[in-house]
């Protein structure tokens, strides 16, 4: 009867450092901190979150808390230009 040889098991290649995770939070908080700030519609194209959301998270900033959750307190800016409201981080010496 004859024998059966495994095949030595094939080396997996050692895997890559992962990329930096940017949370959508971090995401959303640079963009404030740009000197144009963002609108409702562009941070919600951004994260894939509802208008809604984006205005909760925004409220959640001015508080810092989201939740149970600390987070970051971050002062806001609202700039209001016709129909459009603009979102932005104040500046740190305001």
């Amino acid at each position: 009867m004859p024998t059966k040889t495994r095949k030595p098991a094939a080396r997996k290649a050692a895997p890559a450092k992962p990329e930096p995770h940017t949370s959508k939070q971090q995401q959303v908080i640079e963009m404030l901190r740009r000197p144009e700030g963002a609108t409702v519609n562009e941070i919600a194209e951004a994260t894939g979150w509802q208008p809604h959301t984006v205005r909760g998270f925004i409220s959640a900033l001015r508080k810092g808390k989201s939740g149970k959750r600390a987070i970051e307190q971050v002062a806001i800016e609202t700039v209001r230009d016709g129909g459009r409201t603009t979102y932005r981080a104040a500046p740190a010496d305001a």
